[in-house]
């Protein structure tokens, strides 16, 4: 007899009647499992039957997958979405993760914090140093710029001077010397020597010892030229002088003679043949300033006294560089430039007594003076 067919049996509606000979069994249907005559539910996700996500259902199970992941045929293993190949959710580069991917931006961009957006960096905010002069932003980059007079050097953020003189860029007429400055150049007319005197080369003015008109004056006057920059701190050393050869019985006076009416400088005597000018205050432009710094030769063998005159001619210089340390860079190399630069020049004295009251000249030496920018 078929019990399960003729429905004589007695298993649950939740099991399955299998007939056998002389009898049948109770059974469950796959997912459940048989306890003292009932059927439970089996817990497939305690078995670790999905990859990743699992759902029990009674009788069943069902895997899923976590986002950035797809499902398998095999309904449980999963599989990596390669986003950036699918949908490429990031304006600039994309960079596919394992479950999820990563937006990238170019050099000179920044990730937003949608974490999908880039915009651009501003590099020129960063610091004031980046750029000697002044720093240009553009979307993904900048550059530095530099102002009028100047040129970019090849690390594309200093600045150096053009030098219009030695380029012959400059307006100058063919009577005027050409002086370079710091984003600029100075057009100076030829010296003019008054009488009693003489011009003797491009830059000096000699007093005939032989003139009575020149016993009271300086036997040269030779002239300088500098610039010195307006901010520059004070008190500062801008000139140095000095007398390459001292004889016996001789001493050495320097002193301002004229020029000095603001009392911007003074003379200070650094050695028995040499003196520094010193600048105590800044001094500024457009005015240009002219001082005559002095050197007095005393010989109290001979019973003379004599001197010479540098002519010195500063230019207030206003740097156009907004970089404060680029502004202190350049100064320094200008300034050590100048201290190499050291042109020494013949310095003659003249008669410390008239001819009336001698009989003949005194016989003198001609001095060699020193004079350069500090």
């Amino acid at each position: 007899v078929d019990e399960c067919a003729t429905d004589s049996h007695q298993c649950n509606p939740t099991q399955i009647c299998i007939n056998t000979e002389g009898g049948y069994t109770c059974s469950c249907t796959d997912g459940y499992w048989l306890l003292e005559g009932q059927c439970l539910d089996i817990d497939e996700c305690r078995y670790g039957y999905c990859q990743q996500l699992c759902a029990n259902v009674p009788g069943s199970y069902s895997c899923t997958c976590n986002p950035g992941f797809t499902l398998n045929e095999d309904g449980r293993s999963c599989q990596d979405v390669n986003e950036c190949t699918t949908e490429n959710p990031c304006v600039q580069t994309c960079v596919n993760t394992y479950g999820s991917f990563i937006c990238r931006c170019d050099p000179g961009y920044e990730l937003e914090d949608d974490g999908v957006h880039c915009s651009d960096m501003d590099e020129c905010s960063f610091s004031e140093f980046l750029c000697q002069h002044e720093c240009v932003n553009q979307p993904g980059t900048y550059f530095c710029s530099c102002p009028a007079g100047y040129i970019l050097l090849d690390d594309n953020r200093s600045c150096q001077d053009i030098n219009e003189c030695e380029h012959r860029n400059h307006t100058c007429i063919l009577q005027q010397t050409c002086y370079n400055l710091q984003g600029g150049f100075k057009c100076i007319d030829p010296i003019r020597c008054e009488e009693p005197y003489l011009r003797i080369s491009d830059n000096r003015c000699m007093c005939p010892a032989e003139n009575p008109g020149c016993r009271d004056q300086p036997f040269t006057i030779l002239y300088r030229d500098m610039d010195v920059v307006s901010g520059r701190s004070v008190p500062a050393d801008i000139f140095q002088m000095q007398a390459t050869t001292r004889y016996p019985g001789a001493y050495y006076i320097f002193q301002i003679k004229s020029g000095n009416e603001g009392r911007e400088f003074y003379m200070r005597q650094t050695g028995p043949i040499s003196a520094t000018l010193v600048m105590t205050r800044p001094i500024k432009g457009p005015r240009d300033v002219q001082l005559d710094l002095e050197m007095i030769t005393v010989n109290t063998v001979i019973n003379f006294r004599g001197s010479s005159v540098i002519r010195l001619r500063i230019y207030p210089l206003t740097l156009p560089l907004n970089s404060t340390k680029g502004q202190e860079k350049r100064r320094n190399q200008r300034e050590n430039e100048s201290e190499k630069d050291v042109t020494p020049f013949l310095l003659n004295v003249s008669w410390g007594v008239s001819p009336e009251s001698r009989p003949r000249l005194y016989y003198y030496k001609p001095h060699h003076f020193e004079g350069h920018a500090s």
